[in-house]
């Protein structure tokens, strides 16, 4: 079996994988990501909820150049020229009460095309990068809705662990309902 349960999911993807990398976000690459997580966002029904923009790449760069620890970690997929950012994910210490000191969370985590390996070579880069700051367990809290991520999830060794929650701006005009999955790492 390989290190990471979905390295061979390359023969899943409907279009072959494409050649690419995976590493730690540069601060030139703020805006890019927010590009991201906009689509994302709007993708999810929760454009309303987004900032403007240029607030959004601001609080990317400070993630980037100065997150509150230094386990907090911005990677992003890259194509292969290594400067198209394709994805990204922002990870660190789990804040949920019932958390481990040797948790981890997975806040953030958006491809722009899936199917083409790039979602499974940044996955590997997160666990790869918690493993390395010490953590023992990874969570990510997944909309109940997204069984895409899902059916992703669990077929790299993910699973559910009990924890459900309802997030959304306080006047309630918006939520979203999300399921908390789990791994060993």
């Amino acid at each position: 079996m390989s290190e990471h349960p979905h390295d061979d999911a390359a023969r899943r993807h409907a279009h072959g994988p494409e050649p690419g990398f995976a590493r730690l976000a540069m601060a030139d690459e703020a805006e890019r990501i927010a590009e991201l997580q906009a689509g994302a966002w709007a993708r999810a029904g929760l454009a309303a909820q987004l900032p403007d923009p240029a607030a959004m790449s601001a609080a990317w760069l400070s993630a980037i150049v100065a997150p509150p620890l230094a386990t907090y970690r911005v990677l992003v997929a890259t194509a292969q020229d290594h400067r198209t950012v394709l994805g990204f994910a922002a990870i660190g210490p789990s804040e949920d009460p019932d958390a481990d000191p040797t948790d981890a969370v997975v806040g953030e985590f958006v491809i722009g095309r899936t199917g083409r390996g790039h979602g499974s070579r940044l996955l590997n880069a997160v666990v790869d990068t918690l493993r390395a700051d010490g953590f023992e367990r990874a969570t990510w809290w997944v909309p109940t809705t997204d069984d895409d991520l899902r059916a992703f999830l669990t077929g790299s060794g993910w699973a559910p662990d009990g924890a459900h929650r309802e997030i959304g701006p306080e006047d309630g005009s918006t939520s979203l309902r999300q399921v908390r999955l789990h791994t060993a790492i």
